[in-house]
Order: structure tokens, then sequence, then C-alpha cells
């Protein structure tokens, strides 16, 4: 891609004299596809703003917070691969922190950009606003360190060796990077450097060719061998990899609770979400019964492996990370994921497919037109709703737990924070997505708790024009907090005030449809307008739950997990 800038089209790889900083700066994200760069204004980050500003091919989308601009640069990064955050000093970039931090457990490459005090009156250790008062200009760089995979505080004499470095780190790690500069050294031209471009890691050929022998032997004497596809498969662009090795195989694939629309879940060879002993029965024997487990970018959590209930043999499982491979007690180190799944591929092996048809929790429409709202009721519906290259957006609570469940049409992009879990995560996320890619259906499903942290990008989404349909489950309260406290009962902690969701566009200033439904009938007919309604503007739909203690099987199951948890640890 080719870069205009007001002094010229020079590639930012070779520089010239003449190039600022901020222009430098903007031209390397323009290589890389980022057309937005998320942020809040901020006097310290003015001069950034006002290059952006001249600069043509990226605009600034601002958020109405930088907690939620990070949410949102966050959900842009796993639809276009890579984005970028401009906050302030201090008060900008610790707002920023929690979606950053998010950003580095969920591997989403993400350039957080700084704007600092002027260089002069941090040299002079100046006594100056949005600082602790102790004329420390590092102490916010320090924290950064601890969440992100590279810092670096820009000049002028180091803006080509270093920008590129991070956003290279950015890339290969999929991890968020941070670049502090101060606000009177953006417009300063930098000097040039003639740094060679480092080599992109490789294989160890020896390694790989001894792990794929390893996997041929596994499969030589395997019966029932299945592949578990998790969520660093999505995060490093190994789905169709993993497909064209699922086609090799022809054996039975199943994804966890993380790695949700990793895999094509219209496969036939797709067999469902494997939950531990939380999730289906079925396909926890046939995963825990497997005499060759092939598993790709798996994170063994807590919460993606049931409160670690998941029972995968270790003798027989192959762990395909990005950058190693682990079979049993051997690991192959400096083995790339990529290398290795192409391999497996051509092992030889070939197996019997599925033996009967794959069945699934919601493939079943249940509930007549006056049925109250239940799981069991609105889950088969959004199923059925869903369509060819949506982008779904789960918030964390009950729609995570229960969209997990529902069977995803062919390119869709499912985004949902598995491991972080910040409540009020998604509906920014939703902003982003809806950024980057304005000409796709966005479908965001949240909680009324979720809701209430994050709810002013909905304001934002209006400004800029974002149409999602955008699913509220009014459950009255945090329910997923009440599942997971098994010792109380009635916390008031867990209670919310009452708002008018409908509503909220209007407050906004802007315009939505707006529907408040009750019964499967009414579900029905406000997705059925929604689905028309979605071209002009934006759909806000709530639904009542009919009790707010209603929840997916897979919760039903936790909560009983716990509860005998609690009862065995009051035995004691």
């Amino acid at each position: 891609m080719g870069t205009m800038t007001e002094v010229g089209s020079s590639n930012p790889q070779t520089g010239t004299a003449q190039k600022t900083l901020g222009q430098y700066l903007f031209d390397c994200l323009k290589l890389e596809g980022i057309t937005e760069i998320f942020g809040v204004a901020g006097d310290y980050n003015f001069t950034l703003l006002d290059t952006l500003e001249r600069y043509n091919g990226i605009r600034f989308t601002s958020g109405r917070n930088e907690l939620n601009s990070g949410y949102a640069a966050d959900g842009y990064a796993r639809i276009k691969g890579l984005s970028a955050l401009i906050t302030t000093f201090g008060v900008g970039e610790l707002s920023a922190c929690n979606a950053i931090a998010g950003a580095n457990s969920e591997h989403v490459p993400l350039i957080h950009i700084v704007g600092a005090p002027p260089e002069k009156d941090q040299k002079e250790h100046k006594l100056m606003h949005h600082t602790l008062m102790n004329g420390n200009f590092d102490v916010f760089h320090q924290v950064y360190k601890q969440i992100t995979a590279y810092t670096a505080v820009l000049t002028p004499e180091n803006a080509e060796i270093e920008i590129p470095a991070a956003i290279r780190i950015a890339k290969e790690k999929k991890k968020p990077v941070y670049l502090v500069v101060a606000d009177d050294l953006v417009t300063k031209p930098i000097l040039a450097h003639r740094e060679s471009v480092p080599l992109l890691p490789t294989s160890n050929l020896k390694t790989l060719q001894a792990a794929t022998e390893h996997v041929r032997q596994l499969l030589e004497r395997a019966h029932r061998p299945v592949i578990l596809v998790d969520v660093k498969t999505m995060r490093f662009g190994l789905e169709k990899a993993v497909r064209h090795l699922a086609d090799a195989l022809n054996i039975p694939v199943a994804t966890m609770m993380f790695g949700k629309g990793a895999f094509d879940e219209t496969h036939p060879n797709y067999i469902g979400m494997y939950g531990g002993s939380f999730g289906s029965s079925e396909v926890q024997t046939k995963v825990e019964t497997a005499d060759c487990v092939i598993a790709i970018g798996m994170v063994l959590a807590d919460n993606n492996t049931a409160n670690f209930t998941a029972k995968l043999n270790p003798l027989v499982t192959v762990d395909i990370q990005p950058d190693m491979v682990k079979i049993a007690e051997a690991e192959y180190p400096n083995v790339l994921a990529v290398d290795m799944l192409l391999a497996v591929q051509k092992v030889g092996y070939k197996g019997q497919g599925l033996a009967g048809k794959a069945t699934f929790p919601y493939d079943q429409i249940t509930g007549g037109t006056d049925e109250l709202l239940t799981a069991a009721i609105y889950y088969p519906r959004f199923q059925q709703m869903l369509k060819e290259g949506d982008i779904v957006i789960a918030e964390t609570g009950t729609f995570y737990n229960g969209m997990a469940q529902v069977r995803l049409p062919r390119n869709v992009t499912y985004i949902a924070q598995g491991g972080w879990e910040a409540i009020g995560y998604a509906t920014p996320s939703a902003y982003g997505a809806s950024i980057a890619a304005p000409d796709r259906r966005v479908l965001l499903f949240t909680g009324d708790g979720s809701l209430q942290l994050t709810a002013q990008e909905i304001s934002s989404m209006l400004y800029y024009g974002c149409k999602p349909i955008i699913f509220v489950l009014n459950n009255d309260g945090y329910t997923i907090e009440k599942y997971l406290n098994v010792k109380t009962e009635n916390q008031l902690y867990n209670k919310i005030p009452r708002w008018s969701y409908t509503k909220l566009a209007e407050a906004f200033g802007g315009d939505a449809f707006s529907v408040t439904v009750r019964t499967s009938g009414e579900l029905d007919q406000a997705i059925a307008q929604a689905d028309k309604e979605r071209a002009g503007r934006l759909c806000i739909i709530e639904m009542i739950a009919a009790d707010p203690m209603d929840a997916p099987e897979n919760m039903r199951r936790m909560r009983n997990y716990l509860e005998m948890q609690e009862k065995q640890r009051s035995q004691n």
C-alpha cells in the first residue's frame, strides 16, 4: 500500500530528513492496513492528533473514555489483525490499562501511543499536570512494561528503529505494545537509519521432523483420534491450516470455549464445544476417551477447562503452540505451528469421519408464541437468525456461556473475552468491530449489568453511523455473579439500577429501532423487524428474562459443581 503525506511519499523503511516523527509513525501504521485510530483527546496528544487530522488515509475515531477506546481497538484488531490507540499521559493511559492488559491476556496486537509532556519540562523534572507531582515522568511507562510485549520512548533519533520494532513485535507475539512520545517532538524531523530488518522466525527442520515422526507413531496406533481447536488458532491466523488438517485426517473436531469461532462449525467433522464436565457429555466422552488428541493453540485456563474438570490424557496429547510442540513428555522447541500442521497433514493417516450426524443443543426451535423468554427459547432463535459473514460479539457472563453452544454459520467472526473476562468489554468492542468492517452485520449480545459499565459507546456508534443489532438480556442484575457465589443468596452487591435500555439511543441524541420483548413471539417479530431496520439505523432489542436465575445448561452444571465443591469444603 502506498503512502501519502503532506511532505511527499517516501518509504518509511528508508526515511527522509523532512519527514516528521508523527508523519513517520502514521506512515508505518498505514502500511499495516490501519485506517482508523481510536482514543480520546488530551492536551499532551494534541500535536499527534493535529498531525493525524492533516494526514491522508487514517482518521481519528474518538471514544467516550480511554477504557472504552482500548476495548474498541481490541475489537478492531480482532477483525483487521492490528489496531492503534492514542491517549494522553497519566490520566488517559492509566484509564486504558485494563483494556491493554486484556489485549495481552487475549493475544490481541495493539499499538498504544501516548502523548507526553514536552521534553524540556520532563528533563527539568517540573511538576506538571497529569503526573504524581513528584517530577517522575517514567512511572507510567514502568507500569506498561508489565502489561505489554514491548515499550519505547520515541525521539527523532530512534523513531526509525523503535516504531518498526514495536509493530513487528506486536504482530509476531500477538500482544499490545506501548510507545510514548513528548508532545513537542511529534513535529520534529526524524533522523534516517538504515537498520537491517530481522529475519522472520523459521522452524528448526530437524526438530520439526522429530515431532512429526512422534505424531505419526501416535496416529498409527490410534483408533479414536480427535482434533481440539482453541483460541491461538484464531489469534495466529491458523484457521485455514487447521481446516486443511481436518480435511486430510478426516477425524472428529471439537473447539474449546476460548476457541469458539476458530473452526468452521458447519464442517461435517465438527462435533461441538468441549467444555469438560459443564459441556456436552457426548463431546466430553469423545475427547476424553480419544487415543490421540491433536490440540492447536490450547490454553488450559480455569474457565476454558470448566474449572479444570477437562481431563485430557497428556500421554496421547499433541499440544501444538504457535512456536513449539509438546507431545506427551517430549518438548519440541522452535517448531512453528503452521509448519507442524502441514507436516501432520501429510503423515498419511485417514480416519473414518463421524459415525453418525452430530447434534447441537439449539438445533430445534421451541416455545409457543406467548411463552415467556428463557434460555431454551432464545438461543435456538439466535442460532437460526445468524448468517454467513456475521460478526458476533458475546459479553462475559450469561451470554458468553450460552452463545458458546450456538452453532455458527460459515465465516462468522466470533468475539468474546474468554480469559480476561472484563464485564463491559463487549459493547465498545462491537463499536470497534463496526468501524473495522462497516459492510458486515454486527450482532452484540450483552447483559444489563455489563452494559451499564460501558453504555457510552452506543453514543459513539450513533455518532459514527454504526448500525449493529444489540440484544440486551435484562435479567435484573449480575446473574453470572449470582451463579458463581454459592455461599450466599440475594447479595445486594449483585443488584443494579433499572435503566430504560430502549431509550438509550434517544438519550445519546441518536435514532434507533428499539423494542422490549417478553415472549418468544415478540422476540421473533423483533428479530425480523431489526433485520429490515439495520440497513438504516442501529437496533436495540431488550429481552426481559422470565426468571432472573434462568441460564443455559453449561452454567447450571457449573453451579452444581461449585455447590458440590463448597459442600465438600464445609464438611472438611
